[in-house]
């Protein structure tokens, strides 16, 4: 009954409420993700080497878990995130704003199956009576191997996210009640995620190359996260243009 009454009070917020929540909820996800990657994996994870990396995972086991732990936390803060920018945008174009709720969700949805890859290490080194079967060498390039696909799930999430990105890009170059210059940073983005991505799987070589401009593609989330969360939308122009697009709706009814 609780959760029926917030869920409903939620979507009677104004749109600056709605906003301001949406731009916490993706502050989560931001320090969640910096989080996981940068304190946990970049710190745990030995390129091209399993015993090191073995090493580390179990002599930091609660720090290994605590990462994974807290990805799988953010990433479940996503779909009420996807529902507010719906409740933002819908006003101007429902159907791409249908298309970015998708592309978003479907994205959550890969890299929250990615993180059993994530997971797996925590497993196949551990202490349980049928680890015996394997040697200890065979342990450790089993969990560095699942590392490394959870790396390329993660590559599949993220193009999802490029395009994500992009839609919403699109959406606010559209828009009255955002700043337009959000738009060029995300599309920036989506197109270095989709680089990034595609590059890995095409050509390792080449995405290795893209992959440090990431960490500009960040600018982008961040600036459209603070935004959200400090300022919000311009109330009076978002009204404006919900009123213009159901005045166009009805429009379209009576002239069929």
């Amino acid at each position: 009954m609780h959760n029926r009454v917030a869920i409903r009070q939620l979507g009677n917020a104004s749109p600056l409420a709605k906003a301001r929540i949406a731009g916490f909820l993706y502050l989560i996800i931001i320090v969640g993700g910096a989080f996981a990657q940068l304190g946990v994996r970049d710190r745990l994870v030995v390129s091209g080497d399993a015993v090191a990396t073995a090493q580390n995972i179990i002599a930091n086991e609660l720090l290994y878990r605590v990462g994974f732990a807290i990805e799988v936390f953010y990433v479940l803060w996503c779909i009420p995130l996807n529902i507010l920018l719906y409740d933002l945008f819908k006003i101007v174009d429902k159907k791409l704003a249908v298309i970015m709720v998708f592309f978003s969700t479907v994205g959550a949805a890969v890299q929250a199956l990615a993180l059993l890859a994530h997971y797996a290490p925590l497993v196949l080194l551990g202490k349980a009576s049928y680890l015996t079967a394997f040697t200890t060498a065979q342990l450790q390039a089993a969990a560095y191997l699942s590392i490394r696909m959870f790396d390329n799930g993660y590559m599949i999430a993220l193009s999802f996210f490029g395009m994500f990105c992009i839609t919403l890009s699109y959406l606010i170059l559209r828009a009255s009640f955002v700043p337009r210059f959000l738009a060029v940073l995300l599309f920036i983005e989506g197109s270095l995620y989709l680089a990034n991505s595609f590059g890995h799987f095409l050509a390792p070589a080449v995405g290795n190359k893209i992959f440090p401009f990431l960490l500009l593609s960040g600018v982008a989330e961040i600036s459209f996260c603070l935004w959200l969360l400090i300022v919000g939308v311009n109330v009076p122009r978002w009204k404006e243009q919900a009123a213009m697009s159901g005045s166009e709706r009805t429009g379209a009814v009576g002239a069929g």
